[in-house]
């Protein structure tokens, strides 16, 4: 049945069934079965065909290990981004090209952590709330998007969000600890810069929700903003113009890296630490 599968495979089908039909053409044009593949790149025969079928997802490290293996000069590597930008929700695809794009990515968040900043952990808490279905192949395609950061010339990325989202416990104080301590992570880090809105700021030009503006080497920015099951992308220089204002205003009323940096840490330690008590910990 698989074998029938493999030869109707149409590798103009999607992104998945290309890569599928890629993948088999370059293992047999190595000689190799898929079983004896699965065992150089320490994957199982089983995977191999899923894949060659597009039955199942690969990864980002399955694609460079085959790539090695096969000597396919990073095709999968490369076919791989696709892939994974092609599972993303149609209103969502286009933002993911946008992050590929941009030269600059300014990021406000009123409630959680930013995709691009997210752990594993945390992003199978934040998908896995209401839909626990396929939630390894949707969390990879979330963290797939975080290679932007791996470019040559990875983009500028400043990320203001709320002090609620490090007090919002989403999938438990493990997680939790986990995801501040990648923020921290980024401390030395010119390229990726995480700012926190403490709740002393009061009234602020965020209050109307999350938003992103894209900026690009040569094409106009781009303003995101987001609804339950939707996004709206604008070009707009007046709506562009304005956000970007209230940016610039949030970054301002935000604490400094270096007082950011502090509050994260004093939070994961004294709610989320081993001896914390989610009700000891006081708020700035």
């Amino acid at each position: 049945m698989c074998a029938t599968h493999i030869n109707v495979l149409d590798p103009g089908a999607s992104p998945l069934d290309y890569y599928g039909f890629e993948l088999r053409r370059h293992r047999e044009a190595a000689g190799l079965t898929q079983r004896q593949l699965g065992d150089i790149v320490n994957y199982t025969g089983s995977l191999v065909g899923q894949i060659e079928t597009a039955r199942k997802l690969p990864t980002p490290e399955f694609s460079e290990r085959v790539d090695a293996a096969l000597g396919t000069g990073g095709l999968l590597s490369r076919l791989v981004t696709l892939v994974m930008r092609a599972q993303l929700p149609a209103w969502f695809q286009q933002i993911a090209e946008l992050e590929t794009r941009a030269v600059e990515i300014c990021a406000f968040q009123t409630h959680m952590v930013h995709g691009l900043l997210q752990t594993d952990a945390y992003v199978r808490a934040v998908l896995g709330t209401f839909d626990p279905t396929d939630l390894d192949d949707r969390t990879a395609v979330r963290l797939a998007r975080q290679r932007i950061f791996e470019k040559q010339t990875p983009p500028v990325f400043w990320s203001i969000v709320s002090e609620a989202a490090l007090l919002q416990e989403i999938g438990g104080r493990e997680t939790m600890r986990g995801q501040l301590a990648h923020l921290l992570s980024f401390e030395d880090n010119p390229r990726i810069n995480v700012q926190v809105l403490p709740f002393s700021t009061g009234a602020h030009p965020g209050l109307t929700g999350s938003f992103s503006i894209f900026r690009f080497a040569s094409d106009p920015a781009i303003l995101y903003t987001e609804r339950y099951g939707s996004g709206h992308p604008t070009a707009n220089p007046e709506s562009v113009k304005d956000c970007s204002l209230r940016y610039d205003h949030l970054r301002a009323a935000a604490l400094s890296l270096k007082d950011s940096a502090a509050l994260i840490r004093r939070v994961m330690e004294e709610r989320y630490g081993e001896q914390g008590n989610a009700d000891d910990c006081p708020v700035a």
